[in-house]
């Protein structure tokens, strides 16, 4: 079963490499899901913020629901995801030996997304019957996604779970099926408004990011499923007080995961995401996570 999922590390917005998200299944349905995932690596700052050697490690709880159901004869879905973290962070602060812990929400994220092309709104007997008839088909589908600033933050600190900004996203996605084969193309572009409370009053500004995601998935009757993700994103400098910081992102992201169902409506998912930055700036971390969604 697909539902909402922790991409890759929580720390890092606009990072997310989940599997299955084009999926085509009933209208009416309904699924809940809770997630844990742990995260750690390491970081590399502007030098300006004298910030070396600095790791993180975090916890992150993840709630979700997931809804299908018809948008103009489409299957269309909207999911809701509530993350809580802890996280710390440990790292040299002008050669002196620093430590920080954060616990706390980050920013929820409401996406919704509808099929439009190759995946009709359908229930039941119907359902089944056209992925009998269709067993080569392929979905285009549209999404926007939104994450609230409601998450932990505290303007006079420079490391927080929350953004202190919304963040926008449009995304277009094809899914090709084949038999047990699926493989998935998302491309996505994250707008952010500014954040007038940064680090002790600035004003942060940032560019549009780009992210393109890429699955290759394969399903082994109704019980199993394995996949096997890559992403990269791009661009997103960041501007403080009208002074660009030439910190412009490059991020390569990649790895498996795989679900199961241990129950007729209990499902699980393991992942682990791999991240790394190809710049100056950004994070180099392993991620491990499990899910387990439960459908009604």
């Amino acid at each position: 079963m697909v539902a909402p999922w922790l991409g890759a590390a929580p720390l890092c917005l606009a990072q997310d490499l989940e599997p299955r998200r084009w999926t085509h299944l009933p209208v009416g349905t309904d699924v809940l899901g809770v997630g844990y995932a742990y995260t750690q690596g390491d970081l590399s700052f502007d030098p300006v913020l004298l910030i070396e050697d600095a790791e993180v490690a975090a916890h992150t709880g993840v709630l979700s629901y997931t809804r299908y159901f018809a948008l103009a004869g489409w299957t269309a879905r909207i999911d809701a995801v509530v993350p809580l973290q802890s996280a710390e962070w440990d790292g040299l602060v002008d050669s002196v030996p620093r430590s920080v812990t954060r616990d706390g929400f980050a920013d929820p994220v409401l996406r919704l997304s509808t099929l439009l092309v190759g995946a009709p709104a359908l229930e039941g007997a119907e359902f089944v019957e056209y992925r009998k008839q269709n067993d080569v088909r392929t979905s285009v589908g549209a999404a926007l996604e939104l994450r609230f600033p409601l998450g932990d933050y505290q303007e006079d600190k420079l490391l927080n779970l929350g953004q202190n900004r919304y963040a926008i996203a449009p995304q277009l996605g094809v899914l090709h099926t084949r038999g047990e084969w699926s493989f998935e193309l998302t491309g996505s572009m994250y707008f952010f408004t500014d954040n007038d409370e940064f680090f002790n009053g600035r004003e942060r500004e940032q560019d549009p990011m780009y992210l393109v995601q890429t699955h290759a998935v394969r399903t082994f009757g109704q019980a199993w499923w394995l996949s096997l993700g890559l992403a990269y994103n791009w661009a997103g400098e960041s501007t403080i007080d009208g002074v660009p910081k030439d910190d412009e992102r490059s991020t390569l992201l990649y790895g498996p995961a795989i679900g199961f169902q241990i129950a007729d409506s209990l499902s699980m998912r393991l992942a682990y995401v791999r991240t790394d930055t190809l710049t100056d700036t950004g994070s180099d971390t392993d991620t491990l996570a499990v899910a387990w969604t439960y459908r009604f």
